[in-house]
């Protein structure tokens, strides 16, 4: 059902899944509090961005449609933010307690999206 709902792009706010890992011990996942919080959050990014689309639709001038698409992006980066947040805080140390092999692979994983986001 989740995954019919992400597919579709009807994700509820209240249907919060925390999907299998791969790892043997999992990680902890995005807790409730920031689940709702990031939904929230992405609920109004979509809405900034069905605004921005219905003023192309308008035409309305260029500047004001890349100030918006701005504001959708910086949007965009705090959500990234809060999740990375989260991750540095439970999801690495969580690994660095399973051993050796879980930590190496982490970190690697933490250095790649840091790199990502550098960009």
């Amino acid at each position: 059902m989740a995954e019919e709902q992400f597919a579709t792009g009807t994700v509820d706010a209240h249907a919060i899944v925390n999907p299998p890992s791969r790892r043997a011990s999992a990680p902890p996942a995005l807790d409730i509090e920031h689940q709702r919080d990031v939904l929230a959050r992405l609920k109004r990014i979509e809405g900034q961005l069905r605004g921005i689309r219905k003023m192309i639709e308008e035409p309305r001038l260029c500047i004001a449609i890349l100030q918006q698409l701005a504001a959708a992006e910086a949007a965009i980066g705090r959500v990234s933010h809060v999740i990375l947040k989260f991750h540095v805080e439970k999801c690495v140390p969580h690994s660095m307690a399973q051993g050796a092999d879980e930590h190496t692979e982490s970190l690697a994983e933490l250095v790649d999206i840091v790199d990502r986001f550098s960009r």
